[in-house]
C-alpha cells in the first residue's frame, strides 16, 4: 500500500540539523503514527513520504520553508516583567501561550532577562534551520473514518481521547 492522502502512517526516523546533532528520534521508542494529508507533521516530509510504501528508507534534507518557516525577528519582543502576573520566578527556557500579531495563539519562549525586561520570542525552535531526516517507513494501512474525521490516529502511537 503507497503513501497517500488518509492513510495512517507508521514511521521510524532520526531528525538531525547540519551539524548532525541529533534534534530528534523514535529510536528505542514506538514509531511516529500519523494521519497522511492532514498537516501532522511537516509538510516537506510529507511531500517526500507521498508514494512510499513499507519497507522504504529515505534521507531527506528539508528547507526552512518546508518545515517551521524562516527565523522572524518580528516575533521577537522585549517586554515588562509585570506583563507576566501570577508568575513568581521567570526563567529564560520558560514558554507561554501569548496572542500573536494576527490575534491567534502561540506559543512564545523566554530567551532572555535583563531585570524587568523580559525577551521572548515567538518563533518555532526549530524556525530557519534545515532538517534532515532519515526515515523508514515501517507501515501503512487505510485510516478509520474517525481518524479521518478527527484529522489524527487513534491507538497505539497515535493520539489518545
Amino acid at each position: 500500500m503507497l503513501i497517500a492522502a488518509n492513510k495512517a502512517v507508521s514511521i521510524d526516523y532520526t531528525l538531525t540539523n547540519d551539524a548532525g546533532e541529533v534534534i530528534d528520534s523514535s529510536a528505542g521508542g514506538a514509531p511516529l503514527v500519523y494521519l497522511h494529508g492532514a498537516g501532522n507533521i511537516i509538510i516537506g516530509l510529507e511531500r517526500a513520504l507521498e508514494g512510499k510504501q513499507a519497507g522504504d528508507e529515505l534521507n531527506v534534507a528539508i528547507e526552512p520553508e518546508d518545515a517551521y518557516g524562516e527565523y522572524s525577528a518580528e516575533l521577537v519582543a522585549t517586554l515588562d516583567r509585570a506583563m507576566f502576573e501570577g508568575v513568581d520566578q521567570l526563567e529564560v527556557g520558560m514558554q507561554f501561550h501569548a496572542s500573536g500579531p494576527d490575534g491567534s495563539m502561540q506559543i512564545v519562549t523566554i530567551r532572555d532577562i535583563d531585570g524587568d525586561d523580559v525577551t521572548v520570542d515567538g518563533n518555532h525552535p526549530l524556525a530557519g534551520q534545515r532538517l534532515n531526516f532519515k526515515v523508514k517507513v515501517v507501515k501503512v494501512r487505510d485510516a478509520s473514518d474517525e481518524e479521518i474525521a478527527h484529522g489524527h490516529i487513534h491507538g497505539e502511537g497515535g493520539h489518545h481521547h
